[in-house]
């Protein structure tokens, strides 16, 4: 990370240069603000700049638009900001504003500003750096609150009072939590202490909203971060109330059960370290969500999760619906990883046959490869030994995976006879019968009595059809 005061170097860019000579035909200041100027400072590349004028910001959009020759400028004159387009650049452009609030709504009421003004509403310090783009300092860096020095530090704060900016925008906590998560930075203790007296007003925060900051966490790189900046600061509990009730260990008889928050924590970030696919991080989100509604204690056993996996995949439908994630294929695709969690490890034992393989790999289709990635996350003893074993029983698992998937190609199971080819061959119309037969040759080739190919499955289907007082047309061969 470079600190220095001036920036003109990284501004030589034909519409930085377009953006200052129209700021100067128009008689108005220009600064460029916020996120673009933190992550310049922190060497993160962002194509997305966020321009402040003192005066009208259209109407400096319009003229550097022309000077630059812009691919788009767009005018949205409600909210008095414009965004011009040039590549693959996005500049958006507003008039310094100061803003107020009312106790019961987000939304602010806006008043033309200052630049002081303007950085005193940005949400950290972090934030509220800013850069000249005018004539006589361009690129000169503005700093009214160490936001550099927070940079060094890794430190969220906010530039004033921590319960007003909270107060006034609640959505503010998630977008701290969300910044410590994407940087990996720490929360100012006072920022923080402020996040959890402030969490009742995340009440006014639309779900969208909440659901939008939260899937940024989960889309960093260590996820964990600000899963517990959010369990820590009471914000958790206020949207996802299942994941919290994960939370601590109880004894009975002086037997512990594992702690299952942290673990999934663990677990999640492990994910995050092999794939960058998010739905796979909810799975492990979700993997363990129904241990609290499943816990008992047994005499003589111990502690029990019974049918975790079948109940949690049941509630994985209702969280998604409740937070307004997609309730498409990939909330499908989470319930029937949590459904399926447990079943890889099953396969270790060597008296396991084929046909518990080939089933795994019917059910789990094409995801097999991220259930057996989710298996291995869920692996966080710190017990060297039984991390090596565990792993290796996962090798296991795969190698016969492979060896099954190789001489039966179940993952793309389609069956070798198909429904009109049935019609066909017993003159018959579609009904019942069909799926009866159809269904008995897939089970038939999951246990092992035939080969996944026609030769078989028509001597099998002739046999089957029998059975239902059905036979083939005279000289019918299937090919």
């Amino acid at each position: 990370m470079f600190l220095k005061l001036n920036y003109s170097e990284q501004l030589q860019t034909p519409f930085f240069q377009a953006i200052q000579q129209a700021a100067e035909e128009l008689n108005q200041p220009v600064y460029v603000i916020g996120g673009w100027v933190r992550d310049l400072i922190l060497e993160r590349p962002s194509k997305d700049v966020d321009i402040v004028t003192l005066g009208s910001g259209i109407e400096l959009a319009e003229r550097a638009g022309l000077i630059c020759n812009a691919d788009h400028v767009g005018v949205f004159k409600n909210f008095g900001t414009a965004l011009l387009k040039k590549d693959d650049w996005e500049i958006e452009f507003v008039g310094a504003r100061k803003e107020s609030y009312r106790s019961d709504s987000r939304k602010p009421i806006v008043e033309d500003g200052t630049l002081e003004d303007d950085q005193n509403r940005r949400d950290f310090t972090i934030n509220a750096l800013s850069i000249s783009l005018n004539k006589g300092d361009y690129g000169q860096l503005i700093d009214p609150f160490k936001g550099i020095s927070d940079l060094k530090n890794g430190i969220i704060r906010t530039p004033l009072n921590a319960d007003i900016t909270f107060s006034d925008d609640p959505l503010r906590m998630l977008r701290a939590v969300r910044f410590a998560s994407q940087l990996n930075f720490k929360l100012f203790p006072e920022t923080k202490e402020s996040i959890a007296k402030n969490k009742d007003r995340l009440e006014i925060i639309s779900q969208e909203r909440i659901t939008g900051e939260f899937h940024k966490i989960m889309e960093s790189a260590v996820p964990s971060i600000g899963l517990q900046l959010l369990f820590e600061t009471g914000l958790l509990k206020k949207f996802l109330p299942e994941l919290c009730a994960l939370y601590g260990v109880e004894e009975k008889n002086g037997m512990k059960h594992k702690e299952n928050f942290f673990h999934t924590l663990e677990v999640v970030d492990n994910t995050a370290k092999t794939s960058d696919n998010v739905w796979l991080r909810y799975a492990a989100l979700f993997h363990d969500i129904a241990k609290p509604r499943t816990k008992r204690y047994l005499k003589g056993t111990g502690w029990t999760f019974h049918g975790h996996e079948f109940i949690g995949s049941k509630m994985v439908p209702g969280i998604f619906k409740r937070m307004k994630l997609p309730l498409d294929n990939k909330m499908k695709y989470v319930k029937k990883l949590v459904a399926m969690s447990s079943r890889p490890i099953a396969l270790v034992n060597e008296d396991v046959t084929d046909s518990g393989v080939r089933r795994l790999l019917f059910d789990a289709g094409d995801d097999i490869d991220d259930l057996m990635l989710l298996c291995e996350a869920d692996v966080t003893t710190k017990n060297p030994a039984r991390m090596k074993r565990y792993l290796n029983n996962f090798k296991i698992v795969r190698e016969k995976l492979k060896e099954v998937e190789e001489k039966d190609h179940v993952r793309q199971f389609q069956p070798p006879i198909n429904g009109d080819e049935i019609c066909k061959a017993f003159n018959i119309n579609p009904g019942k019968e069909i799926g009866i037969l159809k269904n008995s040759i897939k089970e038939a080739i999951l246990d092992g009595k035939i080969g996944n190919n026609k030769a078989d499955a028509w001597n099998f289907l002739i046999e089957e059809a029998g059975k239902l007082g059905l036979s083939p047309v005279k000289d019918i061969t299937i090919d």
